[in-house]
């Protein structure tokens, strides 16, 4: 009678206790790559938004230089004038965050240097404050 050792018989394979741990991992792998993209697309947002409110301000400032207009002076239908088919802008900015189009506390007046002509609507919600830019004074 030939003896057959219990290495022998054990079958390849992975235990049930084996398989819950690579699952266990793998599923904390994919929580970590979802926070990553999340905080990612905020602050890829975020940027946008600001780049959005850089252009424009860019677009009044060149606007007024070419119209020979000052700060604070009135210009009527100032936001049509800059953005639109052919204008300084071609596409009325929304933000990115999904906030909705931006505002202007005056639309038909050119702001004072510093002072920036249109703002997120995602200001309004708290704690969201990271859609303003940080240095704007010379805009």
């Amino acid at each position: 009678m030939k003896h057959i050792s219990n290495n022998a018989k054990r079958k390849t394979g992975m235990t049930l206790l084996e398989l819950t741990v690579v699952i266990l991992v793998l599923l904390s792998l994919i929580a970590v790559l979802f926070i990553g993209a999340r905080a990612w697309k905020k602050g890829s947002d975020r940027a946008a938004c600001i780049l959005n409110l850089r252009n424009v301000q860019q677009a009044v400032r060149s606007y007024s230089n070419l119209n020979g207009l000052n700060p604070n002076t009135p210009a009527p239908g100032l936001r049509s004038q800059i953005i639109g088919f052919g204008k300084y802008m071609e596409n009325e900015p929304v933000c990115p965050a999904g906030a909705g189009l931006y505002t202007a506390s005056a639309p038909d007046v050119i702001p004072d240097l510093g002072v920036l002509y249109l703002t997120c609507p995602n200001i309004t919600q708290p704690n969201s404050t990271d859609h303003v830019p940080p240095q704007h004074g010379d805009w």
